[in-house]
């Protein structure tokens, strides 16, 4: 690996090394850190000889001509000219954010190849750290003029060059440094000359240790362009689409424009989409963004044949491993094969395992058998399949509540736009009993609650984690379906609310249907036998349905009029199962599934509303029954 080198001018940049020190940042080091009182008197002494040899000069010089040159010995003593002034040409490793270009105070992020500085600016963190946050970059490199030459810190003993990750430690000799990153190999390092008691980290107090990289002077800062927190914010996004944006770009028309603020009342159901269709739009875009740039490529694939005789890959994704993306068991991707063993291909399926504490593999189940290369191994690459289904979902909601006068009650119409209204109280026989059948017994606060529920049109549930907030909500659902005629849709923001919720419900008696979405009907939980799906599969009142279903199982596909013979029955049968349901259990985006497109409920209950986006609630209480 290589060391870090050229430290025989490191006093010329940072007063913190002498003529006779070197470091060593992971491999071999031949000097411990001087003091703060030495860099300051280095640098004095430094600094008095610059100006000693330009007064010897002035001596014969014109008031103005002299004033030229203190300007210019100014400049020289802080290392970054006033960059302010018109026509002054940056270098290319000037910081992206301020343009300070001092070598000792820059490096160079390698994944996207920009320049920044260790200044903090006007934002909390230092620039490079800031970018490194903000674009999930992980390595840099410094400046080849910089005390340490042009060196990437990395780990000595792995070679990883994560910084967040990398730390340094000073040998028991105090003559070498080490750069060891903090998992696995400072953990375990059994070197004797090595004390891993006094690890620390290169990035302390988001800001990268003075001797790495120095931080730029009070004076290089006021010099420097001056940029706020929500530029830089600003112009990272802009750099997901275009690399090679500056901070020029903010000026266009359109760049900077601010969406509408979210307002605590509304004047009606158009001032209300106004609103939120551009913040959904801007989520949309985002989340795309994100989604397609995590390609993963040169990836070994493993190939295998499942139990249903569709073809599995197996592989490894070291973005994955690293927390750079983020992956479930059910998400689609799309693998694509680019070498030359076979035509170029690519398939698409569903995510049908991810890496557990027994394996590092990703299991993705294909959707169509058709010219995999199986015979490949190599020259693979993964890209993440995005998806507008939730987020056009949420902006048909708003739409729906903005034009159509009938989606929604009055009442619920008012207090969704922030009206002040006349409080409810319903006329409703209350049970003898609160606790409902095959749940704990509810305590005071719970059966309050429930008896509050059960009295106002609307009602919002608070309490911190573990004080039974699923079991009192279960109980609110048993006690609603047994007083009034009517169904029940219960909602959460996440699948995993959903399934728990619907466990108990399931517990108390009532017919409890599981609707999931349609890439997740392969996906196996504690609850498989109440989902849609499953109880499709086990009707045995469709007796054609049956053949089919099995046919299809054994041959893996239907005849033309068989798959739409097939799709028409299972429909039917859909919709029988759901009309005799008590309560129907989905997630906030899955509510918007056609198969409940014309159906009406009396009571919705959404579950860990507070975790929700209010325009993808907003399509559960479009289902309300508004008579």
């Amino acid at each position: 690996m290589e060391a870090f080198e050229h430290f025989e001018g490191a006093s010329q940049y940072e007063p913190a090394f002498d003529d006779t020190t070197s470091l060593y940042s992971g491999y071999t080091l031949n000097s411990t850190v001087p003091t703060q009182h030495n860099h300051a008197a280095h640098a004095a002494n430094h600094q008095h000889a610059n100006a000693d040899s330009v007064t010897a000069q002035m001596q014969n010089m014109s008031l103005s001509a002299k004033s030229e040159v203190l300007e210019d010995l100014d400049g020289n003593l802080d290392g970054n000219m006033d960059e302010s002034k018109e026509n002054v040409e940056l270098p290319e490793w000037a910081c992206s954010y301020c343009g300070i270009h001092a070598p000792a105070s820059v490096v160079r992020c390698l994944i996207c190849q920009k320049w920044f500085c260790n200044g903090r600016g006007s934002s909390s963190a230092s620039h490079i750290v800031n970018h490194l946050v903000r674009a999930k970059h992980k390595e840099v490199i410094l400046h080849k003029e910089s005390p340490l030459g042009e060196t990437t810190p990395e780990c000595y003993n792995c070679g990883s060059k994560n910084v967040f990750m990398l730390g340094f430690i000073p040998a028991k000799s105090d003559t070498v440094v080490v750069l060891l990153c903090r998992q696995p190999c400072a953990a375990i390092s059994k070197d004797i000359t090595w004390n891993t008691s006094l690890w620390a980290p290169l990035i302390d107090d988001r800001q990268f240790l003075s001797w790495l990289v120095k931080p730029p002077s009070e004076q290089e800062q006021m010099r420097a362009r001056q940029i706020t927190f929500q530029q830089i914010n600003k112009l990272e996004d802009l750099w997901r689409e275009n690399a090679t944006a500056t901070l020029e770009d903010l000026e266009r028309p359109g760049v900077d424009d601010e969406p509408q603020p979210i307002l605590l009342r509304y004047e009606d159901a158009y001032q209300y989409q106004n609103i939120f269709g551009p913040l959904v739009k801007i989520e949309a875009d985002y989340d795309k963004r994100l989604k397609e740039s995590q390609t993963q490529t040169d990836i070994v694939v493993r190939w295998d044949l499942g139990l249903n005789q569709k073809r599995v890959a197996w592989f490894c994704m070291p973005k994955l491993e690293s927390g750079e993306v983020r992956l479930a068991v059910g998400d689609e991707l799309r693998l694509r094969y680019d070498g030359e063993m076979h035509k170029p291909w690519e398939g698409v399926g569903h995510v049908i395992k991810i890496p557990n504490n027994v394996s590092d593999e990703i299991g993705l189940e294909l959707r169509r058998p058709d010219g995999v290369p199986t015979e490949c191994t190599h020259n693979f690459s993964a890209d993440f399949v995005w998806k507008s289904t939730s987020f056009d979902r949420m902006q048909l909601a708003m739409k729906t509540f903005a034009v159509d006068e009938k989606s929604v009650s009055g009442y619920i119409y008012h207090k969704l736009l922030g009206h002040e209204l006349e409080p409810q109280v319903l006329r409703t026989q209350m049970p003898k009993r609160f606790s409902a059948p095959g749940l704990p017994e509810l305590n005071h606060s719970q059966m309050y609650a429930v008896k509050s529920v059960l009295q106002k049109p609307i009602s919002l549930i608070q309490g911190p984690p573990g004080t039974g907030k699923t079991v009192t909500s279960a109980s609110i659902i048993y006690h609603l379906c047994r007083m009034n005629p009517g169904q029940v849709l219960v909602c959460a923001p996440s699948n995993v609310a959903v399934d728990q919720l619907t466990e108990r419900i399931h517990l108390t008696g009532l017919k409890v249907v599981r609707l999931t979405a349609k890439s997740r009907e392969a996906l196996s939980s504690s609850i498989d036998f109440l989902t849609l799906h499953r109880l499709v599969a086990a009707n045995t009142s469709q007796a054609e349905l049956q053949k089919l279903i099995q046919l299809k199982n054994e041959q893996g596909e239907l005849s033309q009029n068989d798959e739409k013979k097939y799709k028409a029955l299972v429909r039917a049968s859909e919709k029988e199962i759901l009309n005799a349901a008590d309560v129907i259990c989905c997630t906030c985006v899955g509510a918007g599934d056609p198969r409940l497109a014309k159906m009406k409920f009396r009571t919705v209950l959404i579950d860990e509303a507070t975790q929700a986006a209010e325009p993808g609630a907003l399509r559960s209480y479009l289902y309300l029954n508004t008579s």
